[in-house]
């Protein structure tokens, strides 16, 4: 105890003696790599777990950020869609009301698929006014004609079924004929014009208003050149311009010929466009 006591009491009174200090300064030069090497396994440790944490922590951020991105694309996809389709729902409309008709707009629902008949269904039935016969439209022309109807739903026929026939008239020459279904998708045919009509390929046929059926002006096929390989056989055929096969709204159409009829209609929805449409019962 005495000789630690005396050891403190040297260390004090000489701590700061040069020589003391020149010591110390060599000492802890000699022990620094000591020290390091002693503290390294510590650090090392220390760094591989911060590293790791940073690393999961980084996972689990792109993680997320990957699904934002993924939810963002499918958002931005769907305000596509819906940019398109209110597109196609003000061309319907336009194509409407600059003939002056009321309407009522469809949606698809399904195609039906048969090799006799060429019918779709649309979300518009009787509970909404819509009678057999009547003319659907897209934003390009004509598309068919009201075949049968349910309360909610109504089955169209295309222009091109091989049942239907569609009075016409080329817009050009002003020459009337009947354009018939092929049965084949993208053909109409033309088997009642005379040989010497005036009607040339790249003539628009439009509706004539004959019969009452289909409004009068209404676009529906572009005459073809009848050397087209893929055009059926006969002297002339058209091309609907209506696009069918790509059309998922349609306009459901009552002329201005037509008269209101005694019966109400129903109340339409809410978010139904167009002018509510009179009854007729054919």
């Amino acid at each position: 105890m005495l000789l630690y006591v005396a050891g403190s009491l040297a260390l004090l009174i000489f701590g700061q003696h040069p020589v003391l200090t020149t010591a110390r300064s060599v000492l802890a030069v000699t022990l620094y790599p000591l020290q390091q090497l002693v503290s390294m396994p510590s650090k090392t440790l220390d760094t591989l777990k911060e590293t790791f944490v940073s690393y999961r922590t980084m996972a689990r951020e792109n993680e997320r950020l990957r699904e934002e991105d993924t939810l963002l694309k499918a958002r931005l996809l769907k305000l596509d869609a819906l940019e398109q389709e209110t597109l196609r729902l003000r061309a319907l409309i336009d194509s409407s009301v600059k003939l002056g008709e009321q309407y009522l707009i469809a949606e698809l629902l399904h195609v039906r698929v048969s090799p006799h008949e060429q019918v779709i269904v649309v979300n518009r039935g009787s509970r909404y006014g819509v009678y057999p016969g009547q003319a659907v439209i897209n934003a390009k022309g004509v598309a068919g004609q009201v075949l049968r109807v349910t309360p909610f739903t109504a089955d169209v026929v295309l222009i091109t079924d091989s049942s239907h026939a569609i009075p016409v008239q080329v817009n050009r020459s002003g020459v009337r004929t009947i354009a018939q279904g092929t049965g084949r998708a993208g053909w109409l045919a033309l088997p009642y014009l005379e040989p010497n009509a005036d009607v040339k390929p790249g003539d628009l046929l439009i509706t004539s208003g004959i019969g009452g059926v289909f409004p009068e002006g209404y676009p529906v096929a572009t005459v073809a050149d009848a050397s087209s390989t893929d055009a059926p056989p006969g002297r002339l055929v058209a091309i609907p311009v209506a696009e069918l096969d790509q059309t998922r709204e349609f306009l459901i159409v009552w002329s201005q010929s037509e008269p209101a009829a005694s019966a109400q209609l129903p109340s339409a929805p809410q978010n139904m466009t167009g002018t509510a449409p009179p009854h007729e019962t054919r």
